[in-house]
């Protein structure tokens, strides 16, 4: 029995179901059709039941273990074992002797399927060739092949790929162009907030380009950045330039003195509010200090009364006086204070206790004379500082005055300023109406100038269209229909006239041909001439190269009120209404050159 030729080497490696059906340029056949995932087969491998399956579904099929053929079951020829699709032969040991009655790869109907033409099924790709080309060098590099970003997961062409990653995923990293570090396009806006180099621009200097982290160290020396007046403590609310800061001073003086006064007008409000109850405690306090004073020289002098006598006695007398406890003793009549004590003298037989007692009276004495003293050092301070606010308050209020009086001139010098503003703008007004006639008198003559540059007077006349397209496409629409030539005359004093062209035709020829009409109009010599007006017109399109002009001639119906003589700026046009077809100047042709035409108009002069 020959020997089997080997299986190709990837004829496993596939992780990919089949070809999609859409890639067939010839007629599908269902024996190229997977059993399982129903596409073109795709490293196709064969059941030993006769089936063929992609090898990328075989294994996904098997992978949990054998598994009932569905192609057998659906055709109703299922058998076993032969419908029970295992592991294929490739992954059968060495070692193991078994008959191989597994799935084997099935490299015929594989040479069949990758020589089957093939197109690329990516919208506007234009590939051709076999599947198996389509395998190896298109499918995975196809430009139009759609592939999702692995960033945003948006789905983009693969030729694409690149810019969408450079400029339109949103989730790209770039690097910041200032400080060279990287942060994601989405948080552009807050990187620009916070990046220190980026460009900033002075708000006073207008100065461009300062990195953000020198920003700072340039608007304290920038002499045009605009800063709060120092009077804003006082209600100042401009902002001015550092420059100009002692020019807003010196002009607004009146207006920071007035925010001034009426802060210390607050403040003196203030103060005399809480003036009077301070006053008032500290009224109180005195009298209490005087009131223990006066009982605290009542002791002292019981105390130097007492401390003449007996011992015991003046223990008693002290001990009594103080409050202390001691043996009860018969009231003595006080004597009456004694001359001013200058000192607390006590004899050698006197106890300790009443020293103690006098001493802390002496240092409590002390204590209440400093409360007072520093009481009295605070009022004084009190007044001296009111009287400093009412001195302030004066000297505002007679700048106040001052700058009344200078605002009162300034506003009578306002006012005048007014008055001469408004007769300035008056006299401004009156020029700008006069200039606004000379304008449309200019503007009227240069038409007029126009007219006579174009003007001719030998009956001759040759119009020049341009931009014919465009024009045609305005009468087609109905916005202009129709055009008027300039004025031509057959001498100086002779007829005056003018062409009157329907680019999409008037009448009869509306929409197929090009119609032409001659007008006759009024001049300044009617009354000189013969009327009705009874000369030849001759009119003619040009050709622009061979000379095959398109040529009409009519002779005036002298019946016609179009040649009588026109009572009004121009009489009813009269000409040919199917003077030239349109087919003729929308095929190639020569009239038309540049997108310009040329209508020429001939009057006989014989007669006149």
């Amino acid at each position: 029995m020959a020997t089997q030729e080997p299986s190709p080497p990837s004829s496993m490696e596939s992780n990919k179901p089949g070809f999609p059906k859409k890639i067939l340029a010839n007629k599908l056949e269902d024996k190229h059709l997977c059993n399982c995932c129903h596409n073109l087969l795709r490293r196709p491998f064969q059941a030993q039941c006769g089936h063929r399956f992609c090898s990328y579904c075989f294994t996904m099929t098997v992978r949990d273990g054998p598994q009932k053929c569905n192609a057998c079951i659906k055709e109703d020829i299922f058998e076993e074992p032969t419908s029970i699709l295992k592991q294929c032969c490739s992954f059968i040991p060495v070692s193991d002797h078994r008959p191989k009655e597994k799935a084997f790869p099935d490299n015929a109907a594989r040479r069949e399927v990758e020589n089957l033409s093939a197109v690329c099924i990516n919208e506007g790709c234009t590939w051709k060739g076999n599947i198996k080309e389509y395998e190896l060098s298109h499918e995975e590099k196809c430009e139009f092949m759609i592939i999702p970003c692995p960033s945003c997961k948006e789905r983009i062409r693969f030729n694409e790929q690149e810019r969408h990653n450079e400029r339109e995923c949103p989730e790209r990293t770039l690097n910041c162009k200032y400080c060279k570090e990287p942060f994601h396009f989405k948080n552009i806006k807050a990187h620009d907030e916070i990046c220190p180099k980026y460009p900033m621009i002075c708000e006073g200097c207008a100065k461009k380009k300062i990195p953000r982290e020198k920003y700072v160290d340039h608007i304290k020396f920038c002499s045009k950045f605009r800063t709060p007046c120092r009077f804003h403590v006082v209600g100042c609310d401009m902002s001015v330039e550092k420059e100009r800061i002692h020019d807003h001073e010196r002009a607004c003086a009146y207006e920071h003195l007035n925010l001034l006064l009426h802060y210390i007008m607050g403040m003196k409000v203030s103060m005399e509010g809480l003036q009077p109850q301070g006053l008032e405690l500290a009224g109180h306090k005195l009298l209490d200090l005087h009131r223990s004073l006066r009982e605290l020289e009542v002791r002292v002098s019981q105390i130097s009364t007492t401390s003449i006598g007996p011992p015991v006695q003046g223990v008693t007398s002290s001990s009594s006086s103080l409050g202390l406890p001691g043996p009860p003793t018969p009231a003595l009549p006080l004597p009456p204070p004694p001359a001013p004590v200058p000192t607390l003298t006590v004899s050698t037989s006197f106890t300790p206790l009443p020293s103690s007692v006098g001493a802390a009276l002496e240092l409590q004495l002390h204590s209440e004379k400093t409360k007072v003293a520093e009481l009295g050092r605070r009022c004084t301070d009190l007044e001296v500082k009111v009287g400093t606010f009412e001195n302030v308050v004066c000297v505002l209020n007679r700048e106040v005055e001052r700058f009344t009086t200078t605002m009162e001139a300034g506003n009578r010098q306002h006012r005048l300023d007014q008055d001469k503003i408004e007769a300035l703008s008056n006299k401004v007004r009156q020029l700008e109406r006069t200039v606004g006639l000379k304008d449309l008198t200019v503007a009227e003559m240069e038409g007029r100038l126009r007219e006579m540059s174009a003007t001719t007077f030998d009956g001759v006349f040759v119009w020049r269209i341009s931009d014919f397209t465009k024009k045609r496409q305005d009468a087609i629409a109905g916005r202009a229909p129709a055009m008027f030539s300039p004025a031509f005359y057959t001498s100086k004093y002779g007829y005056k006239m003018c062409l009157r062209i329907y680019l999409n035709g008037d009448g009869t020829g509306r929409g197929s041909h090009l119609s032409l009409f001659f007008v006759v109009m009024r001049g300044l010599s009617d009354a000189l001439l013969k009327w009705p007006f009874n000369q030849k017109v001759t009119l003619m399109l040009l050709d622009q190269s061979s000379r095959e002009h398109i040529i009409d001639a009519f002779r005036p119906d002298i019946t016609s009120s179009s040649f009588q003589r026109p009572v009004s700026e121009m009489n009813i046009a009269s000409g040919c209404p199917l003077f030239c077809p349109l087919s003729k100047l929308d095929a190639k042709n020569s009239y038309i050159r540049d997108d310009i035409i040329f209508i020429k108009a001939i009057v006989d002069l014989t007669g006149l």
